[in-house]
């Protein structure tokens, strides 16, 4: 079996630069390019669209990929090292449940059918398992904990649904650029090659090697190695 590559840059730090980028990014589009964000508004209901894609992309894919590190990132024992990591996935759960509130309120008001898009449905998926996912891990590795052989038996398929959310999010927040962008365009809202256009476009790239980039941290070898996972088992 071929050895996972081993990064020779500071891949945890580039990570976390990424992130930072790519929340800084979606903050930056709703308020700069349109409009600002609310969670009521009785004159500009895209307000309160504007706040899902902030909040979907914090939550699910820079909280989430902070969490899914934590193992290899936060000095400490193991017990903290999990506790960072339920948290920061609770914390990346309850924005996207708001962000999911925000956008079916949106569609409510503005009288628009729910759930007929692909991007809906990957959504959809991706919240319902990414909170079955932490459930699970809460009741198994935390609180009140399954047996020794329970905990061993689930732990690498809670790592490989763990990696497979996190994708999924990915994919999800690309389409869903793409689909604002489409959207945005067909009722001349923004041009093809408007400054707008670009800038999604740029942070979907961005998105891209940001989850390049988390999934490499997790695989390389080096300090706090993939085999701080088995040790979360305990």
């Amino acid at each position: 079996m071929a050895a996972a590559p081993a990064a020779r840059f500071p891949v945890f730090g580039l990570v976390r630069l990424l992130g930072l980028a790519a929340a800084a990014a979606i903050v930056v589009w709703a308020v700069h390019f349109r409009g600002g964000m609310a969670l009521s508004s009785e004159t500009d209901k895209l307000l309160i669209f504007n706040v899902h894609p902030v909040l979907m992309l914090i939550g699910l894919v820079v909280l989430n990929g902070e969490a899914i590190l934590a193992y290899k990132t936060v000095p400490g024992t193991k017990k903290l090292k999990k506790l960072v990591h339920l948290a920061l996935q609770f914390l990346a759960m309850l924005l996207s449940l708001i962000g999911l509130w925000t956008v079916w309120k949106f569609h409510d008001e503005r009288q628009i059918d729910h759930l007929y898009t692909l991007h809906s449905w990957l959504g959809l998926s991706c919240i319902i398992f990414f909170s079955l996912q932490w459930a699970t891990g809460f009741y198994t590795f935390w609180y009140p904990g399954g047996s020794r052989s329970g905990r061993a038996s689930l732990l690498p398929w809670h790592v490989f649904f763990g990696l497979f959310l996190y994708v999924l999010a990915i994919a999800t927040s690309v389409s869903g650029l793409l689909e604002k962008s489409i959207f945005m365009q067909s009722a001349k809202m923004i041009g093809r090659f408007s400054t707008e256009a670009m800038f999604m476009n740029s942070l979907g790239m961005l998105l891209v090697l940001l989850g390049a980039l988390v999934i490499l941290a997790v695989v390389t070898p080096g300090v706090g190695k993939i085999d701080t996972y088995r040790g979360s088992s305990e």
